[in-house]
């Protein structure tokens, strides 16, 4: 009885054996014929993605491209309103620049804190020193 049921077991075992054999074959076939066609519809998402990427790029450097052009049109506008305002404080001046109207301008447009000195020169083009400034 012992090699009948041996040899019952061995068909079995046999059996699993062959179907976990074509199983593993059929599984193989298929991965070779989804893997290469899963990597090709992976790289057309992969560059549709970039593409898109690309695509917004460009439309960013358009649009910094159109800031930067639309600034620059109000500061030419600005200066253009600059001229005129100092044209016309010429005119009050008398038409003529003087040395103190231009070391206005020139201390107008600087940005000055705490520790700037400003040293203007007198009369003989000596500067007029703060001596004083430093006991405070």
């Amino acid at each position: 009885m012992n090699i009948l049921q041996s040899k019952d077991g061995q068909k079995n075992i046999l059996k699993i054996s062959i179907l976990v054999v074509v199983s593993c074959l059929i599984l193989i076939s298929v991965l070779m014929y989804v893997l290469p066609q899963y990597r090709v519809w992976q790289k057309e998402l992969s560059g549709k993605a970039l593409l898109k990427e690309a695509e917004w790029s460009k439309r960013v450097q358009i649009e910094e491209a159109l800031a930067n052009l639309e600034a620059e049109k109000l500061n030419a506008q600005a200066e253009v309103e600059r001229a005129k305002g100092m044209a016309q404080a010429i005119e009050i001046e008398g038409g003529a620049l003087t040395t103190e109207y231009i070391q206005y301008l020139w201390v107008r447009q600087n940005i000055f804190n705490d520790k700037t000195t400003i040293y203007i020169p007198t009369e003989a083009n000596l500067p007029v020193l703060e001596a004083f400034r430093l006991d405070k």
